[in-house]
């Protein structure tokens, strides 16, 4: 096979398996989901201080702590979203939201995510 050919196929084979990125995230429903759904622990400017954050035994991911958000790939985050923290070595205080969220749902809210982050 030349090397198009297995770009392709792998390509193929990624998104069929639901790990393809969105091409263009929408960010405005990302929002509108993490507003609805994210922010009672991570906070409305992403700083992990949401009103349930006190509750928790692991304080929430703070986004804006760019140093920090550097080091996790959005494979990562995706995971921790799609299948809760614990999925990943995090807290388990992070639920699994694959109920709620489907893959491309899960992609925006990456993409929103890391837009907390301004360097």
């Amino acid at each position: 096979m030349n090397k198009l050919t297995v770009f392709l196929t792998l390509t193929i084979t990624l998104i069929a398996a639901g790990h393809g990125f969105c091409a263009t995230p929408d960010l405005a429903a990302a929002k509108a989901n993490y507003q609805l759904f994210c922010v009672k622990c991570h906070g409305p400017n992403g700083q992990g201080n949401g009103p349930a954050a006190a509750t928790l035994k692991t304080k929430p991911r703070n986004y804006t702590d760019c140093k920090k958000m550097s080091t996790i790939t959005d494979t990562t985050l995706f995971n921790a979203i799609k299948n809760g923290g614990a999925s990943v070595g995090l807290s388990a205080d992070m639920p699994a939201w694959k109920q709620g969220f489907d893959d491309d749902d899960i992609h925006n809210l990456v993409a929103f995510v890391r837009s907390f982050c301004k360097k």
